[in-house]
């Protein structure tokens, strides 16, 4: 039996949530609509949701706001939509949580792959063929349990932290460039994607790292990418 997505769609103009929902519908996705980020939080509440495409400039409660919120008790994967003058609330977003963004306005093949390469990931986050541990230097990542810990204590990472922190991890001692983190993680080519990665990956630091400013684990090869330590 195929799995049912179901997809909110927050924005505040009945065009934009209408055509989303057509695009999604004709891949056999379901459409739930909000109008802004309060009545978002009350449909999060009522129903089942996979995936949330999430506005950020919408009265009564922009999608900054909303994101903040539903992070604080959800792990869903959040699409931000934004005008192209938006650059700042765009990376703002991706900082507080949002795990990727799309610039109104947008392709509709381009918005359909993007939701789909998140679902997938999403569906899948939490189920592996066998437990399998990666200890570095205090820092355990169990990837039956999808748990990443700092010297005992387990953190809390989203979808998207969690796959850059494994991809790091099981290939310790390598350097990924931008392009290939972002390629390998979200599975899709990378077209600017130097902010989406760096933000995500001081998100990262921001809750693995004793002092994100001077990192233990995830380091900076100059000019060429990211890696993390081997085992000492």
């Amino acid at each position: 039996m195929m799995q049912e997505y179901r997809v909110l769609v927050v924005d505040d103009e009945k065009e934009i949530r209408d055509a989303i929902e057509i695009y999604l519908k004709n891949e056999g996705i379901t459409v739930i609509q909000a109008q802004d980020g309060i009545e978002a939080i009350e449909k999060l509440q009522s129903e089942d949701i996979h995936l949330i495409i999430l506005d950020i400039m919408m009265p009564r409660q922009d999608g900054i706001a909303t994101t903040f919120q539903i992070r604080q008790k959800k792990e869903i994967p959040i699409i931000m939509l934004s005008a192209k003058s938006e650059d700042t609330d765009k990376i703002l977003g991706l900082q507080i949580g949002a795990d990727d963004y799309i610039t109104k306005p947008f392709n509709p093949l381009e918005l359909i792959a993007r939701v789909k390469s998140h679902l997938r990931r999403y569906m899948s986050f939490g189920t592996y063929e066998k437990e399998e541990v990666i200890n570095l230097n205090g820092l355990t990542l169990n990837k039956e349990a999808k748990e990443v810990a700092v010297e005992g204590e387990v953190i809390k990472l989203t979808p998207i932290e969690y796959r850059i922190t494994e991809l790091l991890m099981t290939n310790a001692g390598r350097v990924f460039s931008i392009d290939e983190i972002y390629e390998r993680v979200w599975n899709e080519p990378s077209y600017n994607a130097e902010n989406t990665v760096a933000v995500h990956i001081r998100k990262i630091r921001e809750k693995i790292e004793v002092n994100p400013k001077n990192p233990k684990y995830v380091k900076v090869v100059w000019g060429i990418g990211y890696k993390m330590e081997k085992q000492k």
